[in-house]
């Protein structure tokens, strides 16, 4: 698989909760790539957790924070890169995300619900109705997330090993594959 890559980055986008993290590192292991978690590298950049730089900052200077971390990051080959569910709404990060390969993780409402109904660090769920919160929020972005080379649906009780196996067998289909004249 690495091979077929050649060293293309993987953006893994979506929801938050989906699990771009986690599917994200076990990915980045299968084809002996980097990780890169862009709400890490921002948290570290800014010295403050996410939270406090949506408190202390707004979210558009986070979105700015964000675009310019993903800048960074598509210098790189080899890389597993998961970023946040927001990443996909500013067009000029679109001009990063494609200097790879985009997977988008999509699941219901309801499973991503489930996961985060207890993680009090998501700041756009600070919300008197979260579940219906991340319910326009995914409408919102289902057209930007669609734009993806690559779609896995994930289906509830499913183990990250499983999507990360999805995802390694959808990737043939997507690669342009080398044509040899000789």
């Amino acid at each position: 698989m690495s091979s077929l890559l050649q060293g293309v980055n993987l953006y893994l986008i979506g929801m938050m909760g989906v699990g771009k993290t986690t599917v994200g590192r076990l990915l980045a292991k299968q084809l002996a790539y980097g990780f890169v978690d862009t709400d890490d590298v921002i948290a570290q950049a800014a010295g403050k957790s996410i939270n406090q730089i949506f408190d202390e900052e707004g979210e558009a200077a986070f979105r700015q924070l964000e675009s310019d971390v993903l800048s960074q990051v598509c210098a790189f080959t080899k890389l597993t890169i998961a970023t946040g569910g927001g990443i996909v709404l500013r067009r000029e990060n679109w001009s990063y995300l494609h200097h790879g390969l985009i997977v988008w993780l999509d699941a219901p409402v309801e499973v991503i619900y489930s996961r985060l109904a207890d993680d009090t660090t998501r700041p756009l769920l600070q919300d008197s109705d979260p579940q219906e919160k991340l319910r326009s929020l995914l409408e919102q972005r289902q057209a930007l997330y669609s734009q993806a080379d690559l779609k896995i649906t994930l289906r509830q009780g499913e183990t990250p090993e499983e999507i990360v196996t999805q995802i390694l067998e959808a990737i043939p289909s997507v690669l342009k594959t080398q044509v040899s004249h000789n």
